[in-house]
């Protein structure tokens, strides 16, 4: 297992501050002048017809092996991403001890999140992509490289009415 790795330090971890600074800009209001549907530039995603700002997969990996290790859930998100024809901005990964690990593939259509429970063979993903990538080609790679007994994924389209 890798561990120099900067970004799975323990480091900023401690309690965020309440305190802010007081915004003393004056904003400036831009008048936008509206935009035919078919021209915006919003990365909108159309599923089943219909439009969305994104398809957001709700995924419950169920008796899944290698919930522990995590190179092997770092090229499983890189592989996700690939599959999905996505870009990647960023991954973070963090390994709790004894087990488990919680991290984040930042991408430019948004993220995959991932939270292992091993001991229970059990992780928890958000797969939520705009745009022309596509969600569902993450399941069969996430299915493959856990060994998972069960996979169960809920769809939410989000943004329908933006």
């Amino acid at each position: 297992m890798r561990q120099n790795a900067l970004l799975r330090s323990d480091k900023g971890l401690e309690i965020p501050s309440t305190a802010r600074k007081k915004d003393t800009k004056i904003a400036k209001v831009a008048v936008v002048k509206p935009v035919a549907v078919d021209d915006r530039h919003d990365h909108f995603a159309v599923r089943k017809g219909v439009r969305c700002a994104g398809v957001h997969l709700i995924v419950d990996l169920h008796g899944g092996n290698g919930l522990n290790d995590i190179d092997l859930i770092e090229a499983t998100l890189r592989s996700c991403v690939s599959a999905a024809g996505a870009t990647l901005l960023h991954i973070h990964l963090h390994h709790f001890q004894p087990s488990g690990v919680s991290g984040v593939a930042v991408l430019a259509e948004s993220h995959i999140s991932i939270h292992t429970w091993p001991e229970a063979g059990y992780a928890a993903l958000d797969i939520f992509m705009c745009g022309k990538a596509d969600p569902d080609a993450c399941i069969p790679v996430l299915r493959e490289a856990f060994k998972a007994q069960r996979v169960e994924v809920e769809e939410i389209l989000r943004g329908r009415d933006a």
